[in-house]
C-alpha cells in the first residue's frame, strides 16, 4: 500500500452467483482487527448453518496481516482466490466470506477456483469503499516561546491536534499521517524539537 493510504469497506457488501447448481454468496464484512473478523465469521457460519462451505480471506491493517482458509474444499481453490479479490482491489480491514451451497455437479479444482474468485470479485464491486490514512499519534513538548512556531507546523495536511496541557512546557498531542512523520519530525528538529510515540498506530479513515 502507498503512501496515501487503502481503502477499505465503509459497509458490509454482498453479491450471489450460480455455477452449475452450486450458489455461492460473497459477503464482504468491514473488520478493524483479527477478533472482530472471527465475530463476523462465526456469525455467518451460524446464520447459514445448512451451507456446504465458508471459505474466506481477510487482510487487516497496514502493512495488511493476511490469512485465508478453504474451509473442506481442495486447497488452494477458495481461499486464495478471495483474498486475491481483496489483495487485487487494495482493500484491507476487511473479511469476506464466500459460502458455497453445493448444487450435485462437482466444478473441479479449476471451475472452484473460477467461482470463488468470481464470487469474491463480485462482493468487493458492490461495496461502498472509503480511502483510510495510516496515521500515527505523537507528543511534542515546547517551551512557550516557540510556540507558536509549532503551531505553524500543526497547518500540515492531515495533521490533526489532539489535546493539549500547559505546564513549565506545552504538550501537545498529535495525529498525523504516517508519511508526513518524517516531515514534521525534521521541522521541529530545526527547533531544537523532537517527536515522542504517545499511543500505539491508528487507522483514521
Amino acid at each position: 500500500m502507498d503512501e496515501a493510504g487503502y481503502l477499505a469497506p465503509a459497509a458490509p457488501a454482498e453479491a450471489e452467483v450460480r455455477d452449475r447448481g452450486s450458489r455461492f454468496r460473497a459477503r464482504l464484512v468491514p473488520c478493524r482487527d483479527e477478533t472482530a473478523a472471527r465475530e463476523a465469521l462465526a456469525a455467518i457460519a451460524a446464520a447459514d448453518a445448512d451451507a456446504t462451505h465458508h471459505c474466506w480471506a481477510w487482510r487487516l491493517g497496514d502493512p495488511p496481516h493476511e490469512r485465508a482458509a478453504d474451509a473442506g474444499e481442495p486447497a488452494g481453490t477458495a481461499g486464495v482466490p478471495i483474498l486475491r479479490a481483496l489483495a487485487g482491489a487494495g482493500v484491507s480491514d476487511a473479511l469476506l466470506v464466500v459460502t458455497r451451497w453445493f448444487g450435485g455437479t462437482k466444478l473441479g479444482k479449476g471451475g472452484l477456483a473460477r467461482a470463488y474468485g468470481f464470487a469474491a470479485r463480485e462482493a468487493v464491486a458492490a461495496a461502498r469503499l472509503e480511502r483510510r490514512v495510516p496515521t500515527v499519534e505523537l507528543l511534542i513538548e515546547a517551551p512557550f516561546t516557540q510556540l507558536g512556531a509549532v503551531r505553524r507546523l500543526l497547518a500540515l495536511p492531515g495533521i490533526e491536534l489532539l489535546a493539549e496541557s500547559y505546564g513549565e512546557v506545552a504538550r501537545l498531542a498529535l495525529r498525523v499521517p504516517r508519511a508526513r512523520q518524517e516531515e514534521l519530525a525534521a521541522a521541529l528538529a530545526n527547533l531544537g524539537l523532537t517527536l515522542a510515540p504517545a499511543n500505539a498506530d491508528h487507522e483514521r479513515g
